[in-house]
């Protein structure tokens, strides 16, 4: 079993609804930003990390991010038959991401300062649940509300407001096996982890912006322009 970990789990198959016509005949993954999809900006985190095994799931529109990620050292994991939410997209995808902790990354976000893979890779201690990149909400770009977790000293997170969850993390996937439903989101291991004390945080010190909206796209832009 590896650790650190050296596999990543990239999002991709949403349907990007809050994007309205941007995503009308595309997927959210291959809207551009700055010139180059958001797929594209997730890939390049990946790579300056060095990992060794990465895997793309794909629903809505598929076939595009598919032929887009075609020739590139990135493996599919097909849910066209049927959305499975990040939990069980995840769990669908573990025989290609390998044994032990895994990276999972959305691909609807935008980050400048140091590679996020690489700090949370540095942090990664055995016997953690789950490592979560988080920024404090005041500097979440595009993004609104107060905050999903709040940071304890000791590093533990706990439900509440102060910090914003980035989309980026190290997560055990052990606990997935015991989750009946087919279809579920990372939440519910998330809040077992909690509950045993197993979840940590990692405040990532430089730009995020979360591209869910089209307003956001210029946001992301500028913030780029300036990192």
């Amino acid at each position: 079993m590896r650790n650190p970990p050296d596999a990543l789990m990239l999002f991709a198959a949403g349907f990007g609804t809050r994007m309205g016509a941007l995503t009308q005949t595309r997927p959210k993954p291959l809207v551009p930003v700055a010139g180059r999809p958001l797929i594209d900006h997730a890939l390049d985190l990946a790579e300056g990390a060095g990992i060794g095994r990465i895997v793309a799931n794909t629903h809505y529109l598929g076939a595009q991010v598919a032929a887009h990620l075609a020739g590139r050292r990135v493996a599919i994991s097909d849910e066209s038959a049927r959305i499975l939410e990040t939990g069980g997209g995840l769990r669908r995808a573990l025989p290609l991401l390998g044994p032990g902790p895994v990276f999972t990354l959305n691909t609807d976000a935008i980050w400048t300062g140091p590679n996020v893979l690489c700090a949370l890779r540095a942090a990664w201690r055995p016997g953690m649940g789950a490592l979560l990149a988080l920024v404090p909400a005041g500097r979440a770009t595009g993004h609104t509300g107060a905050g999903d977790f709040t940071l304890g000293a000791d590093g533990r997170l706990t439900r509440g407001p102060g910090h914003v969850y980035t989309g980026a993390q190290i997560l055990d996937p052990s606990g997935l096996a015991a989750i009946p439903e087919e279809v579920f989101s990372l939440n519910r291991l998330w809040d077992a982890m909690l509950a045993e004390g197993r979840v940590f945080g990692l405040v990532h010190p430089g730009g995020w912006c979360d591209v869910g909206r089209p307003e956001s796209i210029p946001l992301a832009e500028a913030m780029l322009a300036h990192g």
